[in-house]
Formats: structure tokens, sequence, C-alpha cells
């Protein structure tokens, strides 16, 4: 463990005066709303070992009104993010990457989500939330991803209510809804990214293959070893 990765959460203020997050620029964004856009993605999505991962419903605001959720899912590498406009044939070809043991897919405060895919008919499988890796470090509470993104990068990761709670079942998203969007899928990628090279990742990592797909250094040296 890095000592200079010091147990103390900067404040808000400490926040607001680091560098802004840079997101993916929008040239490695795609929006999918078709089957057809899913089928030519199909052999780059199976190759992901990782897949930052969020979903989006439209808000509900009135008393005992049932979400119709997810309308949006965003997944994400390292170089690009794909947001689902969801559908029902939409949904069908993203469910076995979802139930897929050899991907895992990383990110906050996924609990509701899970809940949200089990009415769907999907068992999410390799989830790791990220929220709760951060325990080593003096944090017994659940971390939020802007939290997480100050204590490990020192950097702004600015979440904007309006746009969280905007119209995510829209045919057409909005610039603002879509960076959103996709940072909330991108960002998970690289807070999973220093947990495992701090070595925070929960051991329970499916399968060797899949280990030796994310850190194939570290997994040779302990096989020669």
């Amino acid at each position: 463990m890095e000592e200079s990765l010091l147990q103390i959460l900067p404040s808000k203020e400490q926040i607001q005066a680091f560098p802004l997050f840079q997101n993916l620029p929008s040239t490695q964004i795609q929006v999918i709303h078709s089957l057809e856009q899913c089928h030519a993605l199909e052999a780059e999505l199976k190759h992901c070992a990782v897949l930052g991962f969020d979903s989006e419903s439209k808000p509900t605001f009135t008393k005992g009104e049932v979400s119709t959720g997810p309308h949006l899912i965003q997944l994400a590498t390292l170089e690009k993010a794909y947001l689902f406009q969801i559908n029902p044939q939409i949904l069908a070809f993203l469910k076995p990457i979802f139930e897929n043991p050899d991907q895992i897919k990383v990110g906050f405060g996924l609990k509701n989500d899970a809940h949200l895919f089990r009415k769907k008919g999907i068992e999410l499988n390799s989830v790791i939330e990220l929220s709760k890796c951060f325990k080593a470090l003096g944090f017994n509470n659940p971390m939020g991803l802007k939290n997480a993104m100050a204590l490990l990068f020192q950097i702004n990761f600015p979440k904007s209510k309006k746009i969280s709670t905007s119209n995510w079942a829209r045919k057409t998203l909005t610039p603002h809804q879509i960076d959103y969007a996709a940072a909330d899928a991108y960002a998970p990628v690289l807070v999973f990214e220093e947990l495992l090279r701090l070595g925070l990742i929960p051991k329970h990592i499916p399968n060797t293959s899949l280990k030796l797909r994310i850190r194939p250094n570290k997994i040779k040296a302990e096989t020669d070893a």
C-alpha cells in the first residue's frame, strides 16, 4: 500500500478546487438504439474482460408509480463507452454479457440495478460493487463515485442532479445526457484499474483465465515463482 494514499477524504471545498474530470471524447461514445448496431459491436464487446457499468431510468414522480426502467444501459472500457437505449431486443442482446461469469462488470451503487435487471429476467454475474472496496483505506461506509475519484486521483467528478433526474426514456438523448451517462460507466473502469493496482479488489474474481486477462503480468509472476 502506498503511504501517500492517506485515509482522509478531501473536503467538498478541496474537491471543488481539483481539476475537472476528463471524460472520453464524443468520438469514443456510441449511442446504440438498434439491434443492427448491437450485432456490429458483438465481437468487440465479447473481448472485453472488464466493463464499467451503470444504468439510467426515467424518474418516477407520483407516489406508487412503478419504474419501467432501465431505459439506458451504459457499458465502458478504457477506450470507449456504449450507451444502449433499451428495448426488448437490445435487452435480450445484452443479457448474455451481464450473465457471463467471464466478463467483470464494475460500478457504484449497483444494488438497484440488480433489482431492476432481475425484474427483466437477468441475473447479474461477476459484478464488483466498487463502493465497498475502500475498507482497507479506513472507509467502512460505501464510497460514492465522486468521492472515489477525489480520493484516488484528486479529480473533481461533477454530478448534476438536473441531468441525473432528466428523462432517460426520450428518443433522442441530449449531449449533456450522453456525456453524463458515458462518464458514469467510464469512471468506474478508472477506479477499478487503480484499486487493482493497489491490491484492493476482492480476491474472488471468478476464474484464472479471467484473472489472466485482467492482470497477466502478476499472474505470470506468481506462476513462475
